[in-house]
């Protein structure tokens, strides 16, 4: 049986397992620690539940979702997400950062609050504790939770970042066939589906990084050679972030343009949605150029995470700054949905416009 200051025996009592549960916490998730403290700092304004529980040893760690803002079915929804690669640390900490800031600015921020009052924020910043507790990308099974949608590519490459099912000896694997999804991908469908059935414009933004130069928008599809039946509308949105921010650092475009995987869970949610006839759902991707981090500083060529997060302080400091323009834009977007949103014949035209941009390749 596994012991020690991280495992302790199931015979030990509380006080025990409070302080090793801390010491783990301490040692390999600190983002679940500082998560916990914003949940009790931020409450009653901040609501949190736990979607799931999953298994590290002896330790049962929460999948939380927080909300902010408006609890009404209609309200627009804006949605984080995090953590969904295990060794993808920085998406975490970059949406416990604004996290903290949006708490630190309702004591005082009346126009922050009264944006609150219309639109609601959700947020699930660690979608795999056990991942990121062990520095994998995949979750403790070994399965990629975002090649693990039931969702075939219709032209899948390169492999096997395109996703396979060879086992989990290899990144990017996808499950066994005809199995459930994993308990984490499930819990995300499942608050995603909640929130965006009733609402009447909702967004999407997941935190990843490890590829690329260049910070990247990436949208669906991720499965297939076409755009999203929402490209007009996304257009729209884009233009409206470059004609604000002109000197704003991020490329957008399709992830089919780089590589095309089965079992997106941004896909499948997508997809589930126009089935159901609902209405408009924008999923984005925010994809860190983690190789940039890398060509400034090689030394993190010596570890795995360093692939993938800013390992340099300052660089680290940075980044959280860097995105926080975007994430603000992406907020008052939401709320002002209305006054934006195309309707015919405008919507044909950002269509022609989406199309001559992004057109497959």
């Amino acid at each position: 049986m596994t012991t020690g200051p991280g495992f302790p025996h199931p015979d030990s009592n509380a006080s025990d397992r409070r302080r090793s549960y801390r010491q783990y916490c301490r040692e390999r998730l600190p983002e679940l620690r500082l998560l916990e403290r914003l949940v009790r700092r931020g409450a009653p304004a901040l609501r949190s539940r736990v979607l799931t529980n999953v298994q590290d040893g002896h330790w049962q760690l929460p999948v939380y979702a927080l909300e902010l803002g408006s609890s009404s079915a209609t309200a627009p929804v804006l949605l984080l997400c995090g953590g969904v690669h295990g060794i993808e640390r920085i998406g975490t900490q970059l949406l416990l950062a604004q996290l903290a800031t949006l708490l630190q600015r309702l004591h005082w921020d009346s126009s922050l609050q009264q944006l609150l009052a219309c639109i609601r924020i959700v947020i699930c910043p660690l979608l795999n504790p056990v991942g990121m507790a062990r520095g994998w990308r995949c979750n403790g099974n070994g399965i990629d939770l975002m090649r693990n949608a039931p969702l075939e590519a219709d032209q899948p490459g390169p492999w096997p970042v395109s996703g396979h099912r060879l086992g989990p000896w290899l990144p990017w694997y996808r499950g066994r066939p005809h199995n459930p999804m994993e308990p984490e991908a499930q819990a995300m469908c499942a608050l995603v589906q909640e929130q965006i059935a009733t609402a009447p414009f909702s967004l999407a933004l997941d935190c990843h990084s490890g590829f690329g130069l260049r910070d990247r928008i990436w949208f669906p599809y991720s499965g297939r050679r076409r755009l999203l039946e929402h490209a007009a509308e996304l257009h729209v949105l884009l233009r409206l972030f470059e004609r604000s921010h002109p000197h704003h650092p991020y490329l957008f475009e399709p992830q089919h343009h780089h590589y095309r995987t089965h079992g997106d869970l941004w896909d499948y949610l997508y997809r589930q949605h126009l089935q159901r006839g609902g209405q408009v759902f924008l999923p984005l991707t925010l994809e860190m150029g983690s190789w940039l981090w890398v060509k400034k500083n090689p030394r993190q060529l010596a570890s795995y995470s360093g692939l993938f997060n800013p390992l340099v302080p300052h660089r680290h400091q940075r980044t959280l700054r860097r995105h926080q323009l975007l994430l603000d834009f992406l907020l008052r977007a939401v709320a002002a949905w209305r006054h934006w949103l195309p309707g015919e014949p405008a919507r044909r035209q950002h269509q022609r416009l989406a199309e001559r941009r992004w057109g497959a390749r």
